[in-house]
């Protein structure tokens, strides 16, 4: 076994494929290749992970994320046929659209904080697929109120995602899911949670999503995350906070981000991932932008 090496847990009964990030005499750290975990094991628990299980593994996560992306899709273009233009663009005395009128849209801005430089990758990816304006960057969870701090107020995002690396202490005598001391990362968490309250208080005017696998999510919400992992202590996909942020990007001013309609499309549900009614970021405006390179403009200043 050596870093980089793809492994199972015997004593988990091979649940969950891990990348060996490092070892320490007999005792390795691992991180889940799929799932947002961190965890340490012993060497002779391991076993490396065989091509036809991380194949099987990986095609079922994309099988879920094609799924999911088309979900996002076919609500986008639903909430675009029920859009209620005519209250935002008077076409007609009666009311109706008028049918020359033109207009741009300006999805919700997010600003993603993550633990892991390989998922933010993956989700940098699909932030490009989802066509959700975003910028990305790669911070150690300990560093993230920091970071928080830093950052909102130059980015001006809609939307945050503080995530990373997560989970329940198994080393603690007495374990207390009540506490914030019984998990790996959920203090650092909920830091950067309070610091962006700090410069938003409104839920409404900045979208905080926030945690990772087995995070107190009752402490997350407490600090002022709009949503937040886990409800039920469970592991969640590297890329279920990214489409909860993608729903809210495209989700009207007008209308709320409900989290019964994200949960069937993300891999592990409510249990996974919870929240609170929140407001959604998406915007229209009018008219279009025009073609500036065939735009014909008489200069005015000598």
């Amino acid at each position: 076994m050596k870093s980089g090496d793809l492994v199972v847990r015997k004593s988990y009964g091979g649940d969950i494929t891990f990348r060996i990030e490092g070892i320490y005499n007999d005792m390795s750290l691992l991180k889940g290749v799929d799932y947002r975990l961190i965890a340490d094991a012993p060497l002779e628990d391991l076993v490396s992970a065989s091509d036809t299980t991380v194949r099987r593994r990986t095609r079922q996560a994309q099988i879920k994320m094609i799924q999911s992306v088309e979900a996002l899709e076919l609500d986008r273009r639903r909430q675009k046929e029920k859009r209620p233009m005519e209250d935002v663009f008077q076409g007609t005395q009666n009311g109706s659209v008028n049918p020359q009128v033109s207009y741009f849209e300006v999805p919700g801005k997010v600003l993603h904080l993550d633990g892991d430089p390989n998922y933010l990758q993956k989700s940098m990816a699909l932030y490009r697929q989802l066509r959700v304006p975003a910028e990305g960057h790669y911070i150690q969870e300990s560093s993230m109120a920091e970071a928080v701090y830093r950052l909102l107020p130059q980015t001006r995002p809609d939307i945050v995602v503080i995530t990373g690396h997560d989970g329940v202490l198994k080393h603690i005598k007495h374990r207390d899911l009540y506490s914030l001391q019984s998990y790996k990362n959920s203090q650092n968490f909920v830091n950067a949670v309070k610091n962006a309250r700090q410069y938003e208080k409104h839920l409404d005017m900045l979208t905080v999503i926030a945690g990772a696998c087995q995070s107190h999510f009752e402490a997350l919400i407490g600090a002022g995350a709009n949503f937040a992992s886990s409800p039920g202590r469970i592991m969640i996909h590297a890329l279920d906070p990214v489409y909860v942020a993608a729903k809210a990007s495209y989700t009207s001013i007008r209308d709320t981000v409900n989290i019964a309609d994200i949960a069937p499309h993300t891999m592990t549900g409510t249990e996974g991932l919870g929240g609170v009614e929140t407001r959604g970021s998406f915007r229209v405006g009018m008219p279009k932008w025009k073609d500036l390179s065939t735009l014909q403009v008489t200069p005015s200043i000598v």
